[in-house]
């Protein structure tokens, strides 16, 4: 692949990434009220819901961060596509009715989306962050190999 296009793309997921890492968190924390009351709303056990009202916001600007510099880059990218496979099955368990009521939707803009676009929507991350990890880790490798 060209340099200039492998940069292209690289740059592109990684700002689309940080900018959907940095909205969930800031729409979460700006309606922190809102933002408790559906996370207590989740069909989770109530000691997590608490530790998740925090936690989850935290760990997406964590993710930010971590995307922001080259050389925590790649592990930016691999905890985003945690993030967005776990998130992704569990919009894949309230769609298959595992849990014994539907959970409220995400806040935002995200929230107008119905629980299978959502998915849809997790599932094109899912593919931007794995290119993504795939195009790092042959940079990685390539560098490796030149030195």
């Amino acid at each position: 692949m060209d340099g200039k296009l492998y940069r292209i793309i690289l740059t592109s997921i990684n700002c689309l990434l940080i900018l959907l890492w940095t909205y969930a968190a800031v729409s979460k924390l700006a309606d922190y009220q809102t933002s408790r009351g559906e996370m207590l709303n989740q069909a989770l056990p109530k000691w997590l819901e608490e530790i998740l009202v925090w936690g989850v916001p935290s760990i997406e600007l964590f993710t930010v961060a971590l995307l922001l510099f080259n050389k925590t880059k790649l592990y930016g990218t691999l905890l985003s596509l945690f993030l967005l496979i776990s998130f992704t099955i569990y919009i894949a368990l309230v769609e298959f009715n595992y849990f014994d009521y539907v959970p409220c939707s995400c806040g935002g803009v995200i929230s107008s989306l119905s629980w299978e676009q959502h998915f849809v929507f997790n599932l094109i991350f899912i593919v931007l962050a794995a290119t993504a990890v795939l195009l790092l880790d042959n940079r990685k490798n390539l560098f490796n190999k030149l030195h």
